[in-house]
């Protein structure tokens, strides 16, 4: 007959949350819609990649210290830091380039070139297939 104590330990640990790891890289998701932060976060994991969302520049920047992801897919237009001084301000602060996706609503191409400048590793128009997005993350990272 279990003890009270098993009995403890056994609720104790049905109720805590179940952690999965992934062996999947790190991917950094900086955008501000949350609908593209849904369906990208949910498909990057669907493919086996551990997923940190950030809403805005300033939180895109703070994360990438602190998470050292191994990819960063990064909105253009954001508030409070575009996607483009998040990605300046990376380039000087980090020796080793990190690869980048840059997704953008955007339709200019002074905007790409400026992009490809900074040194991003692929550029998608918004709206895209999520396939397309995976196919550039895996393609630059690995699944």
């Amino acid at each position: 007959m279990p003890s009270s104590d098993d009995l403890h330990t056994s609720d104790q640990a049905e109720s805590e949350p179940k952690v999965t790891a992934t062996t999947g890289k790190t991917v950094l998701l900086v955008d501000d819609d949350i609908e593209i932060i849904e369906a990208a976060r949910y498909a990057l994991e669907g493919a086996g990649h551990n997923v940190v969302v950030a809403r805005d520049g300033n939180q895109g920047l703070a994360l990438a210290e602190r998470e050292n992801p191994d990819l960063i897919i990064l909105d253009m237009m954001m508030p409070k830091r575009s996607g483009f001084l998040v990605l300046e301000k990376l380039r000087r602060l980090r020796s080793e380039l990190l690869p980048v996706i840059m997704i953008t609503g955007n339709e200019g191409s002074r905007h790409k070139a400026y992009a490809e400048l900074l040194g991003v590793s692929d550029y998608i128009r918004k709206p895209f297939p999520m396939e397309r997005l995976i196919s550039s993350v895996d393609k630059l990272i690995g699944s």
